[in-house]
């Protein structure tokens, strides 16, 4: 972040300043520049999410308002069926052939990186973002990456929290809520979810 320029020009963070700190991990002070900076952010999405989820749109129009969100182009075998929630938006990686179904919300500040083949169930929800437990640091928030390899399949209703790796090939069942990392080709179950035959 730039700070005390004497040129007297704008010391204000930007999106990329807000960008570099989460993709670091670093704890956004509640009520600090960035933090001001990723509520700003929260309205842009907010609008973009507002057009996509407002009215009809063909795949083409739906991946221009993702492109859009992201800032940057998603593949053009990406599929997504709105309504679509999101409070930030630029964080995400969406691999070849993803398909995310109606009603899901990726809370993506800490950063959502998913493979390619991916399926991702109805009302689905992935975290980025803890925040300190006391109430004096309960503003402050907290950065964590969550990828999700290659052919895995989130059923309806998953949470998937911050820090997660979920391997390539690995099944969620409906409902399951994962703290921990899914190892390649495990199917998970439950709350917490845990190791299960498929």
């Amino acid at each position: 972040m730039r700070q005390g320029n004497v040129d007297g020009s704008s010391d204000a963070p930007t999106v990329e300043d807000l960008l570099a700190a989460l993709r670091a991990g670093e704890t956004i002070k509640g009520g600090s520049p960035l933090h001001g900076l990723m509520h700003e952010a929260s309205q842009r999405a907010l609008r973009i999410t507002a057009e996509i989820n407002g009215s009809y749109h063909d795949p083409v129009e739906l991946r221009r308002l993702m492109s859009e969100l992201g800032g940057a182009n998603v593949p053009e075998t990406f599929m997504l069926f709105p309504p679509f929630r999101t409070d930030f938006g630029q964080n995400t990686t969406f691999g070849e052939r993803t398909f995310v179904n109606s009603g899901c919300a990726f809370q993506d500040q800490g950063g959502i990186t998913i493979g390619d083949d991916v399926l991702i169930g109805h009302n689905a929800v992935i975290a980025t973002l803890n925040h300190g437990a006391s109430f004096e640091e309960r503003a402050d928030m907290h950065p964590a990456p969550v990828v999700i390899g290659d052919r895995a399949w989130l059923g309806s209703n998953v949470t998937v929290l911050p820090g997660v790796t979920i391997g390539a090939g690995a099944i969620a069942a409906a409902g399951a809520v994962i703290t921990k990392d899914v190892a390649p080709g495990t199917t998970v179950a439950g709350v917490p979810a845990k190791p299960v035959s498929a």
